[in-house]
């Protein structure tokens, strides 16, 4: 399992979120602790960011909605909020 870091941008992004899609948020949480357990997962869709974001990743949370982060170390990872 991995740690995941959280920031005060991306705390205020999810609460932001949530009220805006609540009905998202089991489905959020659900693949959030499959990241955390198995970050390249199938069903995550789990890929490396191209151009400005080249250093990112990012793993989809639905259809629509990606989540993008960094690793920072081998079981560390540091969320960025996408500009």
């Amino acid at each position: 399992m991995i740690e995941l870091i959280w920031d005060e941008a991306f705390i205020r992004a999810v609460k932001k979120w949530q009220k805006k899609h609540p009905e998202l948020m089991h489905h959020f949480k659900e693949r959030l602790r499959l990241f955390s357990e198995q970050p390249f997962h199938p069903s995550l869709k789990t890929h490396s960011l191209s151009g400005g974001l080249k250093t990112f990743s990012a793993f989809s949370i639905t259809y629509e909605y990606r989540l993008v982060f960094k690793f920072i170390a081998l079981s560390i990872v540091d969320r960025y909020r996408h500009p």
